[in-house]
């Protein structure tokens, strides 16, 4: 029974818990066995919560009492990427600089899910300070790819990704700046949302969300399933706190129609190639959206080519400024990536005021028209990245016949956090070496539901093909 609880989906654990099927402490005892099990091989997480059966015995028991209040996650054990405070659990972000900083409270997205019901199980790995796209620090190491474990997880959420689809945490909470969530998600075939910025609360996230990351920057869900999503959507954003009888029966979240919606998908952004199994993962996306009723056109958005540009004028020296101003008269206490971005700053020219207001200006006529665009077209699909997940310590990785950064591979993913659109990842399909490919669905400002609607298409059309 063990190994049946730890791979249902959130909302099915939800659903038997209700019922009362099976209690709370059988499913966080069945993750913590799980965890015992797999964690030495992985590395996903990092510090395990000391309180997590108590806090099952607890929701037992709100379970057990007739007219008690019932959380809409009541029971379920989830887990939360090491940048994300959490009251009294080490919070390290993955730098020597904060190893021993211990919160006093949870960043309010975590009193969110706490609130709900929902039980920390522990913390999940994360490059140092979310930097990179691994999930590799100077505290705790690598975490290794489930599918895979000579390839990365991913990053920065890599801990989160590789936790729930090993089945180690029904779910988890990440961040995403440059990609995050939709890069581990893609890498470790789960589905991950990197909402619209603001709304879901960032404070308690190192680096913090605020000046120039505000723009661009937000937490988001990672699970395996579409509808898992969509229910910790709901409770992040503040739209739901309590089980409603009346309005769900099931614990899921209600799904938009989205039939006849106008969707556009792109296999080239206008800056890298991707491989020729990315590009099948999309058109299959893009098939099974328009077998369920969507207007499917293959077209690449306006300015979608700049997206990656623009993320390095306008959060590349934001990101310099706030190593400096942690790690002045300490650099000592920065790992590799942390010395190697201080350095680069150091050599690379200051950008004066006048081109960084030029490219935030930049920025904002672009998204204009990108928007203006989106009016007649609300959906796109994309690729997450240009490959699948690449081996541990690679700087370059190949797709086609181009070698090419691991960051700027990644340009797919940079452009929504640059524009601040909503994008999901889901699976779409796999390499011929057997690794996850998933692949973005995007829509506009605030439609998370929307995005969600159509991601649960393609998962209900794509997963019996791979």
């Amino acid at each position: 029974m063990t190994e049946e609880l730890t791979q249902l989906s959130a909302v099915e654990l939800v659903r038997l818990m209700r019922a009362r099927e099976v209690s709370p402490v059988e499913v966080v005892e069945a993750h913590l066995r799980r965890i015992e099990a797999l964690n030495g091989r992985l590395n996903a997480v990092v510090t395990l919560a000391p309180d997590a059966l108590e806090c099952a015995r607890r929701a037992e028991s709100r379970l057990l009492r007739r007219g008690e209040r019932v959380g809409a996650l009541e029971g379920l054990p989830l887990t939360v990427k090491d940048t994300i405070e959490t009251a009294a659990l080490r919070t390290t972000s993955g730098t020597r600089a904060r190893a021993g900083f211990v919160p006093e409270r949870d960043a309010e997205a975590v009193a969110r899910l706490r609130a709900a019901g929902a039980i920390v199980l522990g913390k999940t790995n994360t490059s140092e300070l979310a930097l990179d796209y691994t999930a590799d620090n100077p505290v705790f190491g690598r975490t290794n790819n489930p599918h895979d474990e000579r390839r990365t997880s991913g990053g920065s959420s890599g801990g989160c990704a590789a936790a729930v689809a090993a089945s180690m945490s029904a779910a988890s909470l990440g961040s995403d700046l440059v990609g995050s969530i939709r890069i581990p998600a893609h890498f470790c075939g789960v589905v991950g949302l990197k909402p619209t910025a603001g709304s879901i609360p960032g404070g308690g996230h190192c680096p913090p969300m605020r000046g120039a990351f505000s723009l661009a920057a937000s937490l988001g869900p990672i699970a395996r399933r579409v509808e898992d999503v969509a229910l910790l959507y709901e409770v992040l954003a503040g739209e739901r706190a309590e089980f409603d009888v009346e309005k769900d029966a099931e614990g899921a979240s209600e799904e938009v129609d989205v039939r006849g919606r106008r969707v556009a998908w792109y296999a080239h952004d206008g800056v890298v190639k991707v491989s020729d199994e990315t590009r099948g993962a999309v058109e299959r996306a893009a098939r099974a959206l328009g077998d369920a009723g969507l207007e499917v056109v293959e077209e690449r958005p306006p300015e979608v080519e700049h997206g990656a540009r623009l993320w390095l004028e306008l959060f590349a020296p934001a990101t310099r400024a706030f190593l400096r101003s942690m790690f002045e008269g300490r650099e000592s206490e920065g790992g590799e990536v942390v010395r190697m971005m201080l350095e680069r700053g150091r050599r690379a020219e200051a950008a004066g005021l006048e081109d960084y207001l030029r490219a935030w200006t930049e920025r904002d006529e672009r998204r204009e028209r990108l928007l203006e665009w989106m009016k007649q077209t609300p959906l796109l699909i994309a690729p997450v990245g240009a490959v699948a997940a690449f081996e541990h310590g690679a700087r370059k990785v190949s797709s086609g016949d181009e070698t090419l950064s691991v960051f700027r591979a990644f340009s797919y993913a940079q452009t929504f956090n640059v524009y601040d659109l909503p994008a999901v990842s889901v699976p779409a399909g796999r390499t011929r070496e057997g690794l996850p490919v998933g692949v973005q669905i995007v829509g506009r400002p605030r439609a998370e539901r929307e995005v969600l609607a159509a991601a649960r298409i393609v998962e209900r059309k794509t997963v019996k093909q791979f």
